[in-house]
């Protein structure tokens, strides 16, 4: 989990730790991610293939079949990271800066599963959902995306203007005694 210093609020209190990061850099992209010359850039530009369907590989997921959401890396821009995919993608392609447009959570903790089995229709059992999984859904009438970042740990990311219901949701989620340990077995 990231320093303390990187969250914008955390609430510790029930059985996981619930901690909205500040901003975190994003770029979505909507392009033709079966075309080989689009392909080849963006393992060039990201250092990693596009992922497969549900998957989440070097920060860098899958939405849909025309679309990733790609966490800026370190010591890169959103600016610099849209112009460098602009460039190299010689096909239709729209890359946008959704920094300011999404709020990122972490749930950490061993019923982190257990909080979103809450509210969000998705197998979270440590079978079907796994580290390197993704999954876009709701979470109750939320959209949402979250993945597996270990064992204990899950990132969810949903709209910014959604951030404090989202946290209050999760939090309330989370409360002791009110997890029914079916996937903690």
């Amino acid at each position: 989990m990231s320093d303390l210093m990187s969250f914008s609020e955390i609430d510790g209190s029930g059985a996981v730790l619930v901690a909205a990061q500040r901003r975190v850099a994003m770029v979505t992209l909507k392009a033709d991610l079966s075309n080989k010359a689009t392909r080849a850039t963006l393992k060039k530009v990201l250092g990693s293939a596009v992922p497969a369907p549900r998957k989440i590989v070097k920060g860098v997921a899958w939405m849909a079949p025309d679309e990733l959401l790609i966490m800026v890396p370190d010591g890169t821009t959103p600016e610099e990271l849209v112009n460098r995919l602009h460039t190299g993608i010689t096909a239709p392609a729209l890359a946008v800066d959704v920094s300011d447009a999404r709020a990122v959570f972490t749930l950490k903790g061993n019923s982190a599963r257990e909080v979103l089995a809450k509210g969000a229709p998705v197998d979270l059992s440590a079978e079907a959902f796994t580290l390197g999984d993704f999954r876009r859904t709701r979470l109750g009438q939320v959209a949402v995306a979250f993945w597996m970042e270990a064992d204990d740990e899950i990132t969810l990311v949903c709209f910014a203007s959604l951030k404090q219901f989202m946290f209050d949701w999760l939090v309330n989620a989370a409360q002791k005694g009110s997890l029914p340990a079916y996937l903690n077995r």
